[in-house]
Parts: C-alpha cells; structure tokens; sequence
C-alpha cells in the first residue's frame, strides 16, 4: 500500500485521483486549505488523513506544516491544485499575477521542497497537473499559462536534482477538462460549454495512476493528453 499526498482533492481531477488510490486501498494525505474543508475531504473520502495550509500563501507552508505530523514516507506527491484567472496582459494588474502565480507555481515548489526527505526515503513520486497551456499560451490566459510554462521548468529542474536519490517526477498536460474549473472559465468568458468535447476527469486521474504504477525500471516524465474521437 502506496502513502501518497494529493492537493486539490476537492473536486474535479484532484476528486478523481483520490478515488481512483482510495479504491485500492492506498493511504491518502490530503491538504486542505482550512479545517472545514479538511473535514469534507475525511467525509468524501473515509480513512483518509489531512493537512491545513492554504496554498495562496506558499511562504507560510513552511511553518504551518511544521506544526502538524506528516507522512515520513511519501510514495508521491500530486500537484493537483490549480487556479485560473483569465484576462488579457492589457487587464491583468499585478495583484492577479501573484495569486496565480503563488498557488499554481510557488505553492508546488514550496511543498515539494518541505516533503523532499519523505520522497526520497520511499524513492518516490512527484506528479505535476500542468495544461496544454503549459505549451502553447493561448490568448486571454498570460498569467495561467506563464504559471503553468514555469510549472513545466520547476518539473524538468527537479526531475534532474533528484534522479541521483530515486524521486521520478512526471508533468501531465491534458487539453480541455471536463471539471468545475472548465465550466466556470467557459462562464467567465462567455464561451458555450459542451461537456462531450473534453476529457473527463477520469481519464486523466487513470493516466497519473498509470504513471506511478511504471515499474521501477522506467519514468513518463511527461505526457500529453487530448479530448478523443
């Protein structure tokens, strides 16, 4: 049985993951970014444990973890959680750069970091949810995808530093998503929403299982995925 600490776990992708583990019997961690929060998740998802930090304060994790007892072993670690805040470069003021900014990049880089030894000591698995726009920045969307373009530059540099200790570390690029985000975006922007031209939930949380169950002998380290035919 795998320990594996996920964010974003409320809903959408992240929901999908933690059902996908917990179906097998693996031992969930799940950070929540308050104690209300972190009670549905225990509801949602029965026998699990959880952490309370919130994301959009990434130099606060630091000591909000400290105070709380984490896994010493950690088989992986899934960057699920993400915001997006949708403008042009024309509208966006600063102040929407650095939430974007502070949980879609800084938070996973902040974490990853402070759960290093655990990783390490079960020669684990990181796992970060990037986008498409993570590849090609779509108009409308600079702040998302300069996060999720550094996002794709945190993975490569970690990958690297940590292949000498065994840490594997996979970036996932799905296109459009069925889930809470995709539709709130497709409102924001005034975009006709139709569900059956996405991916599902579902099938992107198989494809990060299927990432961490490669044997050991081999490492996705990234992989793109698009809605279907």
């Amino acid at each position: 049985m795998g320990v594996h600490l996920i964010t974003g776990s409320g809903s959408g992708i992240g929901a999908a993951v933690a059902a996908l583990l917990a179906q097998r019997g693996e031992e969930l961690w799940l950070l929540a970014r308050d104690a209300a929060r972190a009670e549905q998740l225990r509801g949602t998802f029965p026998g699990s444990r959880t952490l309370v930090a919130d994301l959009a304060e990434p130099a606060a994790l630091a000591s909000v973890l400290a105070d709380q007892k984490g896994p010493d072993h950690l088989d992986s670690l899934l960057h699920v959680a993400g915001v997006i805040e949708p403008g042009t470069v024309a509208d966006l003021a600063a102040d929407r750069w650095y939430g974007t900014l502070a949980v879609n990049l800084l938070a996973p880089a902040e974490l990853t970091r402070l759960v290093l030894p655990a990783l390490r000591a079960a020669r684990g698995h990181v796992v970060f949810l990037n986008s498409g726009a993570g590849l090609h920045a779509p108009p409308g969307l600079g702040a998302y995808a300069a996060s999720k373009f550094a996002l794709k530059a945190l993975a490569e540099s970690l990958r690297a530093e940590e292949y000498p200790y065994g840490v594997r570390v996979t970036a996932v690029y799905p296109g459009e998503v069925d889930t809470p985000m995709q539709v709130r975006l497709h409102e924001r922007l005034g975009l006709p929403y139709d569900p059956s031209t996405c991916l599902t939930a579902d099938s992107v949380a198989a494809t990060v299982v299927g990432a961490l169950d490669l044997p050991r002998d081999g490492m996705v380290s990234d992989v793109m995925l698009r809605p279907g035919c």
